[in-house]
């Protein structure tokens, strides 16, 4: 695991090695034990290493046997020794037995097809020397970020925005459309980044370009929901459990200690549960929870330990350490409105202490159709038969009624059609409510932009099951753009690395085909997983209500923290910057403290906020904070109280 950086000049150009260095040194979190730099003539590779396999020989940058092809790679490459071994017979020769050589070998022989043969998460530069080629690659779930900006003829790529922001010619501005994207998804665009040129790479996207030549894109995977209902349930539940036993055996491989983030839902368990089964000593495992009790998912998680056995650590999250907002604010590296990076934050942070690969259950609501949401739609599709006419009046009414009218918002929502309903109940701040809180000319700015893009064409044009464009629209948009940035960065903060071993795409390629009447059965969600995983897990854990990620901000928001909402809000320094109305914030907050459910609203703002005074308003090298916030040195779970992280929201 690593964090990657480069860049590639024009033809002439010679880059130099401390300009890669200087973009390495902001991502040291990613890879704090080693740092690997290729530059010579017009490109630069830059890597930090986390050292997971082969720990004395697999430093990067690597390259082939003449030094033709070099590459630096962030991820893991699971399918590592059968590829080694087709290639050596094939006539490669390798000189390490890292994972990362496979890829210059595949490369030599299929060029930028070479990454259809991976199977693993990863985010890959590689530069071809005779063609003058920089290819770069990302895996096909999203597991890994890989962000890249053109600036003054040069491409630039790195792991993460800052990185590319230590470059002197990247402008800081916003991306105005990001930030619209940010009020309504929680996240900026799948593309896009909230720093005017520079984007994304997309998941299953390859990539390609040369010096002084227009760079080339091309999708490489897709995912598609392609039920098969020639099976049986039965058949279904067996090789379900065969896709998944494979998985994680996959995602063990390590030469350094593997744990497990476990909740004590269904995902995490099971997860742990196949871990455990093959494990010669107990699996070290670890939970986060809160001081709220109504939050708190404690019980389950030491249940779940205690029917598998495991070495279990817990930490508890409090609204009493301001002070992380600003590093929490750097790590992100975007605004995020998700406040569950606050206690993924922590987890991650204990589980540092001892091992350095963990394993999630992440993914699993997505393929087995696990969200709540998908139940209130079904139970909202009647609305579909209601006359065009009549949802026209309702519409109407909902916007004769003053804002904050209790009723206002469902008349609205029901009176749109059936997937603008369904994207309209994803949605924070609506179109209304995002032209209120704007100023008229950041509003301008914004004009035109539709945060879910052709989204609801896509609803409407799919055929089969109305429940397969909704998993297929968490697949590419919810989990790459918001659960797996929360893992990625949260977890590299603390440099560990996270493993999804419910998302390896050949098990992902396979859920795809289970029938979605499977998942969804009455009032089950996750039926097959749940049939599958019964008598591995107790049945309190595979039958418990879902509960979620929940994070008590409201009563931070009231309580402990209503200060400090109130300075990132309506501090002089936001009002100054002139982007949001300061008297519809404020009409906002004193909502709030009445009672109104819209923390994730604020959060959302103060997200967006705290990243403009890190990243805007701060030096261009800004560091995260030293101080001690965080936990001390956990407790076994279960020997004197567990421990206790003050985190601010």
């Amino acid at each position: 695991m690593c964090g990657v950086a480069g860049l590639v000049g024009q033809r002439d150009e010679v880059i130099q090695a401390a300009d890669v260095h200087r973009m390495c040194q902001t991502i040291v979190h990613r890879g704090p034990d080693d740092e690997g730099i290729y530059a010579q003539g017009p490109v630069g590779l830059g890597m930090r290493r986390l050292s997971i396999i082969n720990l004395s020989g697999g430093r990067q940058p690597i390259h082939n046997e003449d030094r033709s092809v070099w590459v630096v790679f962030n991820g893991e490459i699971y399918n590592f020794l059968e590829l080694r071994q087709q290639l050596e017979a094939r006539g490669h020769k390798f000189y390490t037995h890292a994972d990362t050589e496979v890829i210059v070998h595949l490369y030599e022989e299929d060029g930028p097809d070479f990454v259809r043969k991976l199977r693993g998460m990863f985010a890959i530069a590689i530069w071809d020397r005779r063609r003058r080629v920089l290819v770069l690659a990302r895996d096909r779930l999203g597991i890994k970020p890989l962000y890249f900006s053109i600036a003054s003829g040069r491409l630039l790529f790195a792991s993460e925005l800052k990185a590319i922001l230590e470059v002197e010619d990247v402008g800081r501005r916003i991306h105005w459309p990001s930030l619209n994207h940010l009020l309504a998804t929680l996240c900026t665009p799948p593309s896009q980044s909230i720093v005017e040129g520079v984007r994304k790479l997309e998941p299953g996207f390859v990539l390609v370009a040369s010096p002084g030549r227009d760079l080339r894109l091309q999708r490489y995977w897709e995912f598609r929901m392609e039920p098969d209902r020639s099976k049986s349930e039965a058949f279904f539940e067996e090789r379900l459990r065969e896709e998944l036993r494979e998985s994680i055996d996959l995602h063990l491989a390590a030469d350094v200690p593997v744990g497990a983030f476990l909740s004590g839902g269904i995902d995490s368990s099971s997860v742990v549960a196949m871990m455990a089964a093959g494990a010669g000593a107990p699996v070290k495992t670890f939970s986060v929870g809160f001081a709220e009790e109504r939050f708190d998912e404690g019980s389950y998680a030491r249940l779940a330990s205690e029917a598998l056995g495991t070495e279990h650590y817990e930490t508890i999250v409090r609204a009493d350490a301001a002070a992380l907002v600003e590093e929490l604010a750097w790590h992100l590296d975007e605004p995020f409105g998700d406040p569950s990076a606050i206690p993924t934050f922590a987890l991650a942070k204990l589980a540092s202490q001892h091992v350095k690969v963990v394993l999630s259950g992440d993914g699993g609501d997505e393929i087995f159709a696990g969200y709540e949401r998908y139940l209130v739609e079904r139970g909202e599709r009647r609305w579909r038969f209601l006359p065009r006419p009549l949802r026209s009046v309702l519409g109407s009414l909902a916007r004769t009624l003053p804002p904050g009218f209790r009723g206002r918002n469902y008349l609205r929502h029901v009176s749109l059609g059936g997937p603008e309903r369904y994207l309209d109940a994803l949605t924070l701040f609506s179109a209304e409510e995002r032209r209120e809180i704007l100023r008229p000319e950041i509003r301008e700015r914004t004009d035109g932009d539709e945060p879910w893009g052709d989204e609801a064409a896509r609803i409407r044009g799919a055929s089969g099951h109305w429940l397969a464009p909704l998993q297929s629209l968490d697949v590419r948009r919810y989990l790459p753009l918001d659960i797996l940035t929360k893992v990625d960065r949260m977890s590299m903060a603390h440099s560990i690395e996270a493993r999804v071993p419910l998302l390896d795409h050949k098990l992902v390629e396979f859920a795809a085909t289970i029938p979605p009447e499977m998942n969804l059965r009455g009032a089950t969600t996750k039926h097959l997983f749940k049939r599958t995983m019964r008598g591995a897990l107790p049945g309190l854990i595979i039958d418990r209500p879902k509960q979620g990620f929940a994070v008590p901000l409201g009563d931070w928001f009231r309580g402990g923290l209503r200060d400090l909402v109130r300075e990132v809000l309506l501090g002089e320094a936001t009002r100054r910057r002139g982007i949001f109305e300061a008297r519809r914030v404020a009409r906002l907050i004193e909502a709030h403290d009445r009672g109104r459910p819209l923390e994730l609203h604020l959060w959302t703002l103060m997200s967006f906020e705290l990243w403009c005074r890190t990243f805007l308003d701060g030096t261009r090298s800004r560091r995260p904070i030293e101080a001690g916030a965080g936990p001390d040195p956990a407790r076994r779970a279960g020997q004197n109280k567990s421990d206790t992280l003050g985190a601010a929201a």
